[in-house]
């Protein structure tokens, strides 16, 4: 439930507060409440406004996840748990949801062509917990992705199959299958 509140708003709300009431403290001459107001309110107001500059939000869950498919998550390895957890909640000083990932993947050579995480799925394949990534790839075709694939399937670890497919759109679904075993 943390995971949903962005810690720029908590930063703004309490800094906001605290300011306005040592405004309010020095107007009508409370001098310790003042400077109570002053001394924490304006830096964590300063603090929340530069979170709030560097702020990644959470990507969505483009189809909700059916109680069955809930059940599964069970069987998910720990890269597949780790990247849901990471990129559904709320991230500070990144310029994209895995654009490390991307960089290494030879699909981010400027910041403007990086493809954008834009969607993720949780689904039953044959039986096997599937993480999809819905990523917006204008700039890299199907075929580039595809040219990729050994090295994306490594890089998400052992006891995942990969299957890269085309989606609506210039969007590319990176789907994450987790190995019978």
């Amino acid at each position: 439930m943390l995971r949903k509140i962005p810690l720029a708003a908590v930063g703004l709300t309490v800094g906001g507060i605290l300011t306005v009431v040592g405004f309010y403290a020095y107007a009508v001459g409370m001098n310790t409440l003042n400077l109570a107001g002053f001394f924490y309110g304006i830096p964590l107001l300063l603090g929340g406004l530069a979170l709030k500059a560097s702020e990644l939000k959470p990507v969505p869950y483009t189809v909700e996840t059916s109680p069955k498919v809930q059940e599964l998550r069970s069987q998910a390895t720990i890269t597949q748990e780790q990247l849901r957890k990471d990129v559904t909640r709320y991230r500070y000083g990144q310029e994209a949801h895995l654009d490390e990932s991307l960089g290494k993947f030879g699909l981010s050579p400027t910041d403007e062509e990086r493809p954008i995480l834009v969607g993720l799925q949780e689904q039953s394949r044959d039986g096997a917990y599937t993480l999809v990534m819905e990523f917006y790839s204008p700039f890299f075709s199907l075929e580039e992705w595809q040219k990729r694939h050994e090295k994306i399937e490594k890089f998400f670890g052992p006891d995942i199959n990969l299957e890269i497919t085309e989606g609506e759109e210039s969007k590319i679904d990176v789907s994450l299958i987790k190995k019978s075993s």
